[in-house]
């Protein structure tokens, strides 16, 4: 086994004779941050049991970007340093737009998943528009090659407090359940794939350095070459 497939917990690898070849699908998750414990938690919920990709773990909410994502109303664009970072090591076709609609996608499946909200107490507003003014980039990880599902996924953070996040709003969904405040002291306190706890330390490393997470702060990007895994800054 290489070090890359040890980023894949034994059910989200393909079997023998699978196609290995499947091309990564932009997608994007949240890191939301609660910094009221003397150390920073971060909220997971369970994907279900009979996921094809990684079933029975605690993740980040967060799922694959749509074409309507591009469409989708906002309060307020992301930062602009945020936006800069998104679109380093990107094809120009990208654009604006296109990493906006990752950010968009984030929200989105937070709302999917957790039934929360980023800066809004309910979809009263019609239409919803988030405000993207609070996100960070913070990592951006490649499925290796072998597994059943690959994506290649951007992670946002942003502060529950300062996002004005309604918690009371927070249930479980078809995607995720049993949602946990894990400590980022703590994150063999629940089942993670490796990859979710690699960012989490990462995350623990950059928060320590500074606490209100700067929009600049160092991004970590994890992939794999020849089976190597691989972790650099952007």
């Amino acid at each position: 086994m290489t070090s890359a497939d040890r980023l894949l917990p034994a059910e989200a690898r393909a079997r023998p004779g699978s196609p290995l070849r499947l091309r990564p699908k932009a997608s994007a998750s949240l890191i939301l941050i609660d910094r009221s414990h003397p150390s920073p938690h971060v909220l997971v919920g369970r994907r279900g049991s009979g996921h094809a990709f990684m079933p029975d773990l605690y993740v980040f909410p967060g799922g694959r970007r749509d074409q309507r994502d591009h469409a989708l109303p906002f309060a307020q664009d992301l930062n602009p340093t945020v936006m800069d970072l998104l679109l380093r090591r990107c094809p120009p076709s990208m654009g604006a737009s296109g990493a906006r609609a990752l950010a968009l996608a984030a929200l989105r499946e937070l709302y999917e998943e957790t039934g929360l909200l980023l800066g809004a107490a309910s979809l009263s507003e019609t239409p919803y528009r988030p405000d993207l003014s609070s996100l960070r980039f913070v990592a951006r990880a490649v499925t290796p090659p072998g597994a059943v599902r690959r994506f290649d996924n951007r992670f946002f953070a942003t502060f529950v407090d300062e996002a004005s996040i309604d918690l009371q709003s927070l249930r479980e969904s078809d995607e995720l359940s049993d949602f946990r405040w894990l400590d980022l002291a703590a994150l063999d306190s629940v089942r993670l794939p490796e990859i979710v706890a690699v960012v989490a330390r990462d995350l623990k490393i950059s928060l320590e350095s500074d606490p209100s997470l700067p929009f600049g702060s160092d991004v970590y990007t994890y992939s794999n070459r020849n089976g190597q895994f691989l972790r650099s800054r952007l």
